[in-house]
């Protein structure tokens, strides 16, 4: 796998310019990076193959979709056996709502990111859902405000 320490300097534009723009032509790549667009096509495919870059998607907006309302949730297990645990991220996964999870350290064990339309839709998902499970102990609840910063780009 490459890893940050064997891309040169390319290799970096790349990930930079495709973490901001995934649509971007290999024309229009190569001339933001300085590079020919047969090498960048080489490059992107060798960054692929490697795993530094993955599936290429469209962000949503959540707001537009009608799931603007952003909800943190911090979750303790009944039990910290392999079969719980897997019983409860099989259910994380099965569960649209859920837009992020963590396994955690500390005192949680979980951190989940809960996108729903409005506080009656996270009371039903939090009451009929994760509180339901029966690996779960606890759940705190903590709703976000307003959105100070966002990105899915990873500093390269």
């Amino acid at each position: 796998m490459k890893e940050n320490n064997q891309m040169d300097a390319i290799d970096r534009k790349i990930v930079r310019e495709l973490q901001r723009d995934a649509s971007l032509s290999h024309a229009a790549l190569s001339e933001k990076v300085g590079a020919s667009a047969a090498s960048v096509w080489r490059r992107v495919r060798s960054l692929e193959k490697a795993g530094v870059l993955g599936k290429t998607v469209r962000l949503a907006d959540p707001e537009h979709l009608g799931r603007a309302v952003n909800v943190l949730c911090q979750v303790r297990m009944t039990r910290q056996t392999v079969s719980a645990r897997s019983e409860f991220e099989e259910f994380i996964q099965s569960r649209e709502e859920i837009v992020e999870c963590y396994a955690m350290s500390g005192e949680w064990d979980y951190l989940l990111r809960i996108a729903v339309r409005d506080v009656a839709d996270y009371d039903r998902f939090i009451m009929r859902g994760v509180l339901t499970h029966p690996s779960v102990a606890h759940a705190a609840s903590n709703f976000a405000l307003r959105q100070v910063k966002y990105t899915t780009e990873i500093p390269v």
